[in-house]
């Protein structure tokens, strides 16, 4: 019955907006109407905000995409903007890549893709590596910070951050984009378009294909991707229906363990991963996945001033880890200890596994967009359902197992759906009042653990999100303008499937962020600055505290309190047209009240427990700051030819690896310096533009880690901190050419 309902409800929703349009077009005078056309689409606008809402927001538009270097992976492009730090395991921004907003990681941030959820559905992290050269189509993205405005999926506890690629051109197109760089770092991409053709109908392929050794020994990346897009627009261009078909291939070698700190002077790039019993490794210690995204995306123009929207859309998403087992023992296998032919009992063997993760994630986005004279209204909402199975396989052993032995599978599911309504209404000349509330409903059943078979929680959560805020916008002498903004908003989020996993004692309570904003920006004709004060403050935070359960796995806690709160200030200036600064910094304070952590005590047993009170949450620097000068030296001298020189840098202040404060577990501050060489020729020859880019990045050969981790224990009667890290490359370039047809 669920399912029916689920799938009733955006014809209901469509419906209900197509009633309402009627009412309010009647009862509203026209006859001051007027708006600004904004050129997103209408599945983007209900979840993105505007320049009149009351929030933290960077917008990068494709222009801003295209200056990439077209091979780093998304975190890379998003660094740009205010309290932003990312880290890749392979060292070089391909494979694996992760960023934190404000301190929160990935797996806190909502992502979304044309509106539709892109967060897994059971860890509830965004993990670029799936969809490989995503930037390659992309036309624009929003950055949110804090909680936001209201989206689709899961919670936004640090920024949400959402990417249109759907654009599609009127005119046909091709183009070429290869690049070379350091650790044997290729990339080849095609892209082309038909252009608008007779009926409305246009369509457009890229295929992109990345391979890179890594920094990290070991860490080679294999990853491929096509994105295809068919799209039809009515003659009147009021309703228009597009298919979006993105497939991502991957293949990497594993490098998450990090290198132990005492390799960091001898050798920077170890991995230990796959060691096997001859003291040589693995060669096939790697991660295989893939994920495929169905989008079917229908826009409609109601009336003037009604526009509604709905999607269709599956994640097909299948894998798995190989890798080799050095000493497995048979009983973290389900299996009896094996008996050898002389009678002798062995509790251990050598095997290579596989881990598989097996799912589909599929269900609608609905919205409708209403627009006249003072009054903006977006109604909108997700259903979603999540199937998913967990399943193992021995596939070679010394002895003991058959062939492709399995000794776990598990399944998943959950549904998760939700509504929100904003509301923006000018009041008088400069005040903006904006308002939102959404409802999410989230029911979520575990059928078993790896580690715990029997463990088979089944949760259900009903979450309500109030947002208000308010803006003064001013326009002053000589086109300038400032505004004023603040605004409160709530967030809520259920645990992930790790913490019930490792929660046997009780279950995890759900975290909820209270999130307060305020902001002041200025924009003149040459230069802009704005300012932006936060404090969210966390209730039931789950944090890792060393502490183990019943089955000997660390298990995050919920803390009752903590906060972050700081100052995020950007300026932009352009003294001369040749000319061109941008700038950003960050200063926060992220607190945890009080906690208790636990230490592993090997020379007594059980675990000691140590109060902390006001301590800085891990992985928060208290400063974070980017600043670029962009020259272009011949502008005065060409028209068709450009030639930019971009000078970048980047500063992060100390991480914590835990929530102590303590700088023995810590990562060091570290300052870098990029930069990058673009020019294009525009002809109107059968080659209409060629680009040349040269980045060369991390220009002064800092050894540096941006990521790691780190764990203590009691044993000899001292106390002893291990600490794992992530050292990232040092001087390395990206040489790319782009021919547009």
């Amino acid at each position: 019955m669920k399912r029916i309902h689920f799938s009733l409800t955006p014809a209901i929703f469509v419906g209900f907006v197509t009633f309402c349009a009627n009412i309010v077009d009647a009862q509203v005078d026209s006859s001051n109407f007027h708006t600004e056309k904004e050129l997103i689409p209408i599945e983007i606008k209900a979840i993105r905000v505007n320049n009149k809402n009351p929030f933290a927001i960077s917008n990068i538009d494709s222009l801003a995409i295209r200056r990439s270097d077209g091979v780093q992976d998304i975190p890379y492009l998003l660094d740009q903007t205010p309290s932003v730090t990312v880290t890749s395991d392979a060292g070089a921004g391909v494979g694996y890549t992760a960023l934190r907003i404000r301190g929160t990681d990935a797996a806190r941030i909502n992502f979304t893709m044309n509106g539709i959820p892109v967060n897994d559905a059971e860890s509830q992290a965004a993990i670029f590596v799936d969809f490989p050269d995503i930037l390659g189509s992309a036309n624009s993205i929003q950055i949110q910070r804090g909680v936001g405005s209201s989206t689709n999926g899961s919670g936004a506890f640090g920024a949400s951050v959402n990417m249109s690629n759907l654009q599609q051109g009127n005119k046909a197109y091709a183009s070429i984009h290869s690049a070379v760089g350091s650790f044997k770092t290729f990339k080849n991409s095609i892209k082309a378009g038909t252009g608008l053709l007779r009926g409305g109908f246009q369509f457009d392929l890229r295929l992109s294909k990345i391979n890179s050794d890594g920094y990290i020994e070991r860490a080679k990346s294999d990853l491929k991707s096509l994105q295809f897009i068919a799209g039809w627009t009515s003659k009147n261009e009021k309703s228009s229906l597009r298919f979006n078909l993105l497939l991502g291939r991957e293949k990497t070698g594993q490098a998450w363990n990090g290198v132990p700190q005492d390799s960091l002077k001898t050798n920077r790039k170890f991995n230990g991963l796959g060691l096997m019993e001859n003291g040589e490794y693995y060669t096939d210690q790697t991660d295989n996945y893939g994920q495929d995204y169905y989008q079917l995306i229908y826009n409609q123009q109601i009336s003037d001033y009604w526009s509604g929207n709905i999607t269709l859309f599956m994640t097909r998403g299948k894998g798995y880890y190989n890798e080799y087992q050095l000493g497995a023992l048979f009983e973290d296998y389900n299996h009896l200890p094996f008996i050898s032919p002389s009678n002798d009992t062995l509790f251990s063997t050598n095997l290579t596994r596989q881990l598989w993760l097996d799912n589909y994630f599929y269900g609608t986005t609905y919205s409708a967009h209403y627009q006249k004279n003072k009054t903006t209204l977006d109604l909108g909402g997700s259903i979603s359902l999540y199937d998913g199975r967990h399943y193992g396989y021995v596939k070679w052993a010394e002895y003991g197992f058959p062939v492709d032995y399995s000794w776990y599978r598990l399944s998943a599911f959950k549904n998760d759906y939700s509504v929100f309504a904003k509301w923006q209404q000018q009041l008088g000349m400069n005040f903006y009042l904006f308002t939102d509330l959404q409802y999410r409903h989230v029911d979520y059943k575990m059928n078993g653990f790896r580690a715990s078979i029997n463990t088979r929680p089944n949760v259900q959560y009903d979450f309500l999100n109030p947002k208000i805020g308010l803006s003064y916008i001013k326009n002053h002498a000589n086109a300038n303008k400032s505004k004023v903004f603040t605004s409160f908003a709530m967030a809520q989020k259920e645990p992930n499937r790790n913490d019930f996993e490792a929660a046997t004692y009780e279950l995890p309570k759900p975290e909820t962020l209270y999130d307060v904003e305020l902001g002041y920006e200025f924009h003149a004709f040459n230069w802009g600055f704005g300012l932006n004060m936060y404090y969210m403050h966390y209730n039931n935070q789950l944090i890792l505290t060393g502490k183990l359960n019943d089955v000997g796995a660390y298990a995050r806690q919920n803390v009752p309190t903590s906060y972050r709160s700081g100052i995020e200030i950007m300026a932009n200036y352009q003294p001369i047209q040749m000319l061109s600064f941008v700038a950003n910094a960050t200063f926060s304070m992220n607190k945890i009240r009080r906690f208790t952590e636990y230490i592993d005590d090997y020379d007594n047993g059980g675990q000691i427990e140590i109060e902390h009170t006001n301590t800085t949450i891990g992985y928060s620097p208290s400063v974070i700051a980017y600043a670029s000068a962009t020259i272009e030296p011949f502008i005065k001298f060409t028209k068709n030819q450009h030639f930019y020189i971009d000078i970048i840098g980047k500063y992060i202040s100390r991480q914590f690896l835990d929530n102590t404060s303590n700088t023995q577990r810590s990562i060091n501050p570290y300052a870098l310096a990029n930069t990058r060489l673009r020019y294009t020729l525009e002809t109107k020859k059968f080659i209409k533009e060629l680009g040349i880019s040269l980045s060369l990045n991390n220009l002064l050969n800092k050894m540096y880690e941006s990521n790691g981790y780190t764990f203590s224990y009691q044993y000899g009667g001292e106390r002893i901190t291990e600490n794992f890290y992530y050292p990232q490359a040092g001087f390395n370039f990206i040489f790319g050419v782009q021919l547009n047809f």
